[in-house]
């Protein structure tokens, strides 16, 4: 395979699969391709379906390739900010407000540095999808063998329940605060499920439809957090500040923590495989190199501004809480809210000592209420909704996209929609039920950590795919991106692991527990070590690909390769 060969996509009548095996595809050390199409390569007419949108893919404007136009990116605007929406889920407020009253506006950089770290992940993301016409887990079910593929799926289906459990938990609080503690918890999370349910139906009515919908979600938590952002009156030049300069006087124990937190609870592992999947609803003739250069440009560009939004109204929550709850205990809010409505439930949310406040996204709205006014407690229930529910919706996608691609299922909709909910929804029930609202914090913590171990089950995948010249051909990572995605990929894996260990040093860990630990380091460490050496292969070393326990073991040898139909033919 040539390095400048038009690119075929594996789905429809647009492109072919090459069943390859591993001992006979594997080319010489110097070819720029780790895997040659099989003679045997044929067109499969597979139906074009996704549990994203049962219609028409939306159609882009005719214009010329290298041309900007406001049109076209009108038309690829939609993925960008639905992916956006994880960045914003009840998980990510909560570990916003927390950094504000750890460590004021101190980590403001630290959140712009994972923004900036996730951008370039997802463009990887959409490169797979967009390049391929396979999202991300369809590519795994093709790529890696059946027990390192299921094992694969079951990393991420976690990432996804934890994930489901913040913003539906989330979603409950604020249903919660909305009724003045009429419906409890648990009946706020039966609410979530069933609009959830029917809001996914939506898109029945049009895709774009749909969008426009996630994007009202996203206005409204805009105008809400913005809202508590002018009335908190925040100091424009320490935001600035905060945002560019990575020092401060500010950083007090915890601080580190906190800051690895950020990064734990920003990029979310799920979120690279929905992203790949969302940007096959647009109509691209993968038989143009032009329209594929085309999309990916739209799509990055519609990713940075959707991720320039989530950024803003994160630093609106951050700032918020800097503002009115740095250098605050527990028994300041409690003194401050004596005399206020909201005096019984701060006493009964807070602790009385002179630690850090502790704060959770239900917590913040009694102290908005008590500081603000029963009107900005309000508004922060409503923008808390708005999170919730827009990341519940994303979230089950994601699950769905997961499910579908990793096992290969062909069940009808309401099935997969059934199935997939179900799996992710019985855990948040479960913790509804039995947890007080004054425990959750310590939850939330515990969920970034379980979500940050699954982040290499999704970089290094899409590292690996994106870097394979079989699959991508003229769209492949060049050395740059390469070195690039592979240091971010591996920084942000060993900040993470720090924040797993530093948490397990506040446990008291049991005999039984100790074990538990290290059976499960040990399967951590060696599937990684597996991924590493596949991740190895696509990136071009020669002496892995012809190595035979590589072959036998690591690699799969009926993976699916996109080949050019003519360079099979003469061949």
């Amino acid at each position: 395979m040539s390095e400048g060969r038009e690119i075929e996509s594996p789905i429809g009548n647009e492109g072919n699969t090459t069943n390859c095996d591993s001992s006979s595809s594997m080319t010489s050390r110097s070819s720029k391709s780790l895997f040659e199409p099989s003679e045997e390569s044929s067109l499969h007419n597979n139906e074009f379906s996704s549990s994203y949108y049962s219609g028409d893919r939306v159609s882009i404007p005719a214009g010329e390739w290298n041309a900007f136009s406001f049109r076209k990116l009108w038309a690829f605007t939609g993925p960008g900010f639905l992916m956006s929406i994880a960045y914003l889920d009840p998980g990510n407020i909560e570990s916003d407000l927390q950094s504000g009253v750890v460590a004021r506006y101190s980590l403001l950089w630290v959140l712009l540095g994972a923004t900036l770290l996730g951008l370039a992940m997802q463009r990887l993301a959409v490169k797979i999808g967009v390049v391929t016409g396979l999202h991300l887990a369809e590519m795994c079910y093709r790529q890696y063998k059946t027990v390192p593929r299921i094992l694969l799926w079951l990393m991420v289906e976690v990432a996804i329940i934890g994930s489901d459990m913040q913003e539906v938990i989330g979603t409950a609080i604020a249903i919660y605060l909305l009724s003045y503690k009429r419906i409890p918890l648990y009946i706020g999370v039966l609410i979530t499920v069933v609009d959830t349910l029917s809001f996914l139906f939506l898109d029945k009515y049009k895709l774009r439809r749909l969008e426009l919908f996630f994007g009202l979600l996203i206005t409204t938590m805009a105008i809400s957090f913005g809202y508590q952002y002018i009335v908190s009156e925040v100091p424009q030049v320490d935001v600035i500040k905060g945002m560019f300069i990575p020092w401060s006087d500010d950083y007090r124990p915890g601080t580190l923590l906190q800051g690895v937190g950020i990064i734990g609870a920003v990029i979310m592992p799920h979120n690279l495989y929905l992203h790949s999947a969302l940007v096959k609803s647009r109509d691209i003739d993968r038989r143009q190199p032009n329209e594929i250069r085309d999309a990916n440009r739209y799509y990055f560009l519609e990713a940075a501004a959707a991720l320039l939004v989530s950024f803003i109204i994160n630093v609106f929550v951050v700032s918020v809480f800097a503002h009115d709850l740095y250098g605050k205990t527990n028994q300041d809010v409690i003194d401050i809210c004596l005399n206020t409505s909201f005096s019984s439930d701060i006493s009964l949310a807070f602790a009385s000592n002179n630690a850090t406040a502790d704060i959770n996204i239900y917590k913040a709205g009694l102290v908005l209420g008590c500081f603000y006014g029963g009107i900005s407690m309000f508004v922060w229930a409503i923008g808390i909704l708005a999170a919730g529910q827009s990341s519940t919706m994303t979230g089950t996608y994601a699950g769905q996209f997961v499910m579908e691609g990793f096992l290969n299922l062909q069940w009808v909709r309401w099935k997969r929609v059934l199935f997939t909910r179900t799996v992710a929804i019985i855990p948040a029930f479960y913790v509804a039920f039995f947890s007080r609202l004054e425990d959750l914090t310590k939850m939330n913590d515990v969920l970034n950590a379980v979500m940050a171990l699954q982040l290499p089950f999704a970089a290094i995948p899409t590292v690996a795919l994106t870097s394979n010249i079989a699959l991508m051909g003229n769209f492949v990572n060049g050395m740059f991106e390469k070195c690039l995605s592979i240091a971010l990929s591996f920084s942000v894996i060993a900040i993470n692991l720090y924040f797993i260990m530093a948490n397990l040093e506040q446990v008291e860990l049991t005999a039984l527990m100790i074990f538990g630990v290290v059976v499960f380091g040990i399967f951590y460490i060696a599937f990684n070590a597996y991924l590493i050496l596949h991740m190895l292969v696509n990136l071009g070393n020669g002496r892995l690909a012809g190595n035979m326990f590589i072959q036998r073991y690591v690699l799969n040898n009926n993976c699916a390769i996109v080949s050019n139909a003519e360079s099979v033919n003469q061949r």
